[in-house]
């Protein structure tokens, strides 16, 4: 058992003796002389220039050292030096001197085109896809790719860009079947790390949206996760929590991302309806988006918008009394039921529909219940051509802000009112 756990160190051990023992001396050789060339790099990279005298004195001792038994190794491990330190004029010299570009670090196994990447070089990511490098290799260890690493950090948006220029495939997977925009979402967290930017220069780039791991997360999983923190945490983090999930979920949803899927626990709509209250204004975004109120893949049979809010109406105000949280709540609670009864010609509801109200006092129990029949009558009536009018108009100033282009247009203030739905606005108005 030892001998076998012993066994299974020895390619990490042996990689790091032969880099100290054996080939360490020329790398410590190469590294001496491009010092210079190095240090003014991590100064100021744009205003590093070529240095004719540097280049010549690496390719003299690269000639004076090229019967070396390591000598190739030595000048691969350089490789991948200068890929970190982005020393372009280096990397030309050294892949002409005979460095494998394909040369895993012992340590890390990452290749020269990884470790660009990751240090944010995007020139020197381009000279070594022109030099040969596999655009698309991924590390034997998390089996990632250079997109892949690209696309986990906002500072490395630049080397994103050169890749998905120089052809990268944005949606190959990797071993958990992620692709580069599902690293994006995973790798934000929020606060600290917005990847907004390289998720939008991803989703422009043709990655798929309705990608999904092989534990079934999709792109949707991330922002549903990200929700989740925000319950009890500090404002201001909830806040720019909130905000990030906003942004990305409009990016997502303007590339066709379905947030009404099935089943109810990758469904973001789903999440912002039992929570209307807490998140409502991205609620509203969906809702005036065009989401599904409904499963989209089963209907109201599954799980349905309408039941969804009268259930956590009863809830919240089971018990409470008229105080500013049950005004706050019905005033979002009839907001998002009139959004989704404005959102299609047929309003639908689960069959058999119907609502418990004992446990409520007089006033929740009649003011629940008249719009629970107001409900019912928009669905068993015909509608009016008032409200037809309202559905088309606000379908066809689809996506969102519906609002603003509302108020944008050549029409009465009093007919610019009907249109809107704002808070203080009661569902019976969409009757």
């Amino acid at each position: 058992m030892n001998h076998r756990r012993e066994s299974s160190r020895m390619p990490f051990l042996h990689g790091f003796r032969r880099i100290i023992f054996e080939y360490q001396p020329l790398v410590d050789e190469i590294l001496e002389c491009m010092d210079p060339l190095v240090q003014d790099m991590m100064v100021s990279p744009s205003a590093v220039v070529e240095d004719d005298r540097r280049i010549a004195a690496l390719n003299n001792l690269l000639e004076r050292n090229a019967n070396s038994v390591y000598y190739q190794e030595g000048v691969s491990y350089s490789l991948l030096k200068m890929a970190e330190y982005g020393v372009v004029q280096a990397a030309e010299a050294l892949l002409r001197g005979g460095a494998d570009i394909t040369f895993e670090d012992p340590i890390t196994y990452y290749t020269s085109l990884h470790i660009a990447v990751m240090r944010n070089k995007p020139d020197m990511v381009e000279l070594l896809v022109q030099e040969g490098a596999d655009i698309n290799r991924r590390d034997r260890v998390h089996e990632s790719s250079p997109l892949d690493l690209a696309s986990e950090e906002p500072e490395r948006l630049p080397c994103l860009k050169r890749l998905l220029e120089l052809g990268a495939d944005v949606n190959a997977v990797d071993k958990h079947g992620k692709t580069a925009l599902l690293h994006a979402l995973a790798s934000s967290d929020g606060v600290q790390i917005h990847n907004t930017e390289n998720i939008r220069l991803l989703l422009e780039g043709g990655a798929n949206v309705k990608a999904t791991t092989k534990d079934g997360d999709s792109v949707f999983s991330y922002i549903i996760f990200l929700l989740g923190e925000t319950v009890g945490g500090d404002e201001e983090e909830v806040r720019t929590i909130k905000s990030f999930c906003f942004q990305v979920t409009q990016l997502l949803m303007t590339h066709g991302a379905n947030p009404s899927a099935c089943p109810t626990y990758e469904s973001l709509t789903h999440l912002c309806l039992k929570n209307f209250r807490l998140h409502f204004p991205l609620l509203r975004f969906l809702l005036e988006f065009g989401a599904s109120y409904n499963c989209t893949l089963h209907g109201p049979s599954c799980w349905s918008g309408f039941s969804i809010i009268f259930e956590q109406l009863c809830s919240h105000l089971s018990g409470s009394e008229d105080d500013a949280f049950s005004v706050d709540l019905f005033q979002k609670a009839e907001t998002v039921l009139e959004l989704m009864a404005s959102s299609s010609q047929t309003i639908k509801l689960p069959i058999n529909f119907e609502i418990n109200l004992s446990h409520l006092s007089g006033f929740h129990r009649k003011r629940i219940s008249d719009l629970f029949t107001s409900l019912k009558q928009l669905e068993h009536s015909p509608p009016t051509l008032k409200q037809m009018c309202r559905v088309s108009l606000r379908q066809h100033l689809r996506p969102w802000p519906i609002d603003e282009k509302v108020k944008a247009l050549p029409l009465p203030n009093l007919l610019k009112k009907y249109l809107l739905i704002d808070p203080s606005s009661s569902a019976e108005a969409a009757v």
